[in-house]
């Protein structure tokens, strides 16, 4: 059974690189703001094309058409002393202040409209109910009806939802641009070789199997294979690696990071929607989309908030009506109640926190794929580590080699082995010839190679079925290890000849992979957490346990094939520890499935580890250490800006309705907006604050 609920992850889609600046400014809503430009199904209320930009100019006309308001306002002219009368005087005040009602408190009547269409009550339709009471109001009152008008209140209320509503969006876009300044690390141009000649071409133009030159000091303009050349290679804005990292031939590199102090001759390898940070920016963009219980939440009790201050506005008009029989005061409290219960930070609460730490985990390197596992990281109390390049470097040396067979010495033990190994990619196979290459071994022709997932691999050399096999195959063709190797420590393989029907243990070599630096304080770390280290490992029980009491691990499981995995995750989890399994995302795949948070460790440039819930580009282990430690400082900024969202409105409520008007206290329209935009923006700061904090 899978313990959590993956999110269905789509193909990546064709993209530019670079991201449209308009498509973030245009986005489709800033309640629930995902930067995947899609319409998150919030509870609150949503700014369907609306931009900072909009709510900016909107804001400087109202304003400007708010003095002449406030001048004809007849409050407004007794509280200040002089008198501006003439005839007429109320229709132009009419006149104007029907301008900002339709004009800056459009966005809000539209998106009342799109809340009620689909169903979903939230802060448009109670900012609508407000000033529509308010103008409707003061319309009849111009016409003939008795009482006050509203028009002052009116216009520095739509001033007021507008100014906050433009800081607020400029706070959620702060999220999404950070996504934009990834791309904008791809240079314009890049440096193509024709023979011996560079030209200078779009970086847009570049294929797969170009050779491009990069200098130093420029940033390389797409992912590839250095061709020629030495350098070090700044990858901190993709990676979160600090230091700068040593490129040779061979070495793969990240568009985006930048070249030092030596020339590049790279071969183009992934170019577009294949990039790294084309997967990246995308798999960002999903989690952001995506919606975990947390948000599910806060969406329910944001749209149960619009229906209780809709019946709180309701009952305090009435309240007042009936104590005071002054309607024009009823609607002014029913008003402010509406005002001031909006749901909005409530839902900006999450969205906003999930937004940002999508995107800062990104930028060091910890890619998230399912925001729900992410926000399960604090409940994790058990971590599995496959052993192999997650807690060890995963370069392995040879350091002993054995012969069991007379007529296979050493070298041609060395020699079958490494003929055999030369098509694997397998880390101990490439330990093994390189070795063989080292000792200017010739290596045999194979045929009929075949890899065998988690025993070995076989094939046809010299006539002649050759087998690689671990210790557990071995005993599948009816052979027996000897028992002086039984309990050596390393990573034994086994070289089986099988002539005739007759299979015949040749040989053997012994392995030895060094446990990281970094694996001793991650360990520590992680204990001081109060969560409890494992490894799985293939290796024998001696030597899983030199690794495991090096680095002081609570336990082990020696001699387990990757398709056992699964089970020793099943076996935690049936102990009822909350369990995240750590590994390389390829092999370990069933059980990165099994656990309740699955990790994959040391992917480099490959972002597809699709049974993963979370992606750790680095193969440092203390990232582990950071990824738990910044789950919980998200989950607590999204509790901390529930728990304001929530109670601030315990308070505002009452307050807005009049409960302390026998002590002369009471809210206007004005005051009402402006608390319940900084409640918003208070919200919006504390999601600003959180960092990753590095180990």
């Amino acid at each position: 059974m899978n313990h959590k609920n993956h999110n269905q992850h789509n193909p990546h889609s064709d993209m530019n690189m670079k991201m449209d600046h308009s498509a973030h400014e245009n986005h489709s809503e800033h309640q629930g703001y995902n930067p995947a430009g899609k319409q998150a199904s919030s509870g609150t209320g949503k700014h369907t094309g609306h931009s900072t930009e909009m709510f900016k100019k909107r804001f400087y006309i109202s304003l400007l058409l708010t003095v002449p308001v406030l001048a004809l306002s007849p409050l407004i002219q007794h509280f200040l002393n002089f008198s501006l009368t003439f005839a007429g005087d109320k229709y132009l005040l009419f006149l104007i202040s029907s301008v900002v009602f339709f004009y800056g408190g459009w966005p809000f009547l539209d998106g009342a409209k799109n809340e009620i269409k689909s169903k979903t009550i939230g802060m448009m339709t109670l900012i609508s109910l407000a000033i529509s009471v308010a103008y409707f109001y003061s319309f009849a009152v111009v016409f003939g009806l008795a009482g006050e008008i509203f028009f002052w209140e009116l216009a520095t209320l739509i001033d007021i939802m507008l100014l906050g509503h433009w800081i607020e969006m400029k706070s959620v876009m702060g999220a999404s641009m950070a996504l934009e300044k990834l791309s904008a690390l791809i240079p314009d141009k890049a440096h193509l070789l024709r023979g011996k000649d560079a030209i200078e071409i779009n970086t847009g133009e570049l294929k797969d199997g170009d050779i491009i030159l990069v200098k130093p000091g420029e940033k390389i303009p797409t992912d590839g294979i250095v061709a020629d050349g030495e350098s070090f290679v700044n990858e901190s804005m993709l990676t979160g690696e600090s230091k700068p990292v040593s490129k040779a031939k061979g070495g793969k590199v990240i568009g985006g990071s930048i070249n030092e102090d030596g020339s590049l001759q790279i071969e183009v390898r992934g170019v577009g929607s294949n990039s790294y940070l084309s997967k990246v920016i995308n798999l960002v963009k999903q989690a952001q989309a995506s919606k975990s219980k947390t948000q599910a939440l806060a969406d329910k009790a944001a749209f149960w908030l619009a229906i209780v201050a809709i019946l709180a506005g309701v009952i305090t008009f009435f309240s007042w009506f009936f104590i005071g029989g002054n309607i024009a005061f009823a609607i002014e409290r029913a008003a402010t109640v509406l005002v001031i219960a909006c749901p909005h930070a409530l839902g900006l609460a999450i969205p906003l926190v999930a937004a940002i730490s999508t995107t800062l985990s990104a930028q060091n390197g910890l890619l998230i794929r399912n925001r729900t596992a992410f926000e399960n990281a604090r409940k994790i109390s058990t971590i599995v580590f496959d052993k192999t390049g997650t807690l060890t470097k995963g370069s392995f040396g040879v350091k002993d080699i054995f012969s069991f067979n007379n007529e296979y010495a050493e070298n041609e033990i060395l020699r079958l082995f490494a003929g055999l190994d030369k098509n694997s990619e397998h880390p101990i196979a490439k330990a093994i010839v390189k070795t063989a290459k080292d000792k200017n071994v010739f290596l045999p022709e194979v045929d009929k190679f075949r890899a065998i997932k988690g025993k070995g691999a076989e094939g046809i050399i010299e006539g002649k079925k050759i087998s690689v096999a671990s210790p557990g195959y071995v005993k599948e063709f009816g052979l027996n290890i000897p028992e002086n190797l039984k309990d050596t420590e390393g990573t034994i393989v086994f070289l089986v000849i099988s002539v005739q029907g007759k299979n015949i243990l040749a040989g053997a070599i012994n392995l030895t992979d060094t446990v990281r630096e970094e694996s001793f304080e991650a360990i520590k770390i992680l204990k001081r957490e109060g969560i409890k280290t494992w490894m799985l490992t293939g290796d024998n029980e001696n030597s899983a346990k030199s690794v495991s009491d090096a680095i002081g691990l609570d336990g082990y499981f020696a001699g387990v094939l990757p398709d056992q995995k699964q089970e020793k995750i099943k076996e935690l989890q049936s102990k009822g520890e909350f369990v995240a399994m750590v590994g390389d995302g390829i092999n370990d795949a069933p059980a990165l499935a099994q656990a309740n948070v699955g990790i994959a460790i040391g992917s480099g440039t490959d972002v597809a580890a699709e049974t993963a819930d979370i992606i750790l580009i680095n193969s440092n282990p203390k990232d582990i250490s950071s990824l738990i430690l910044f789950g919980k400082a998200t989950y607590r900024k999204m509790i901390q800006n529930l728990a304001w969202a929530t109670g601030y409105n315990v308070f505002a409520i009452p307050l807005a309705a009049g409960a302390l008007a026998g002590y002369g206290i009471l809210l206007s329209l004005a005051a009402g907006a402006v608390l319940m935009s900084l409640s918003t923006i208070a919200v919006a700061i504390n999601a600003k604050l959180l960092k990753v904090k590095r180990n």
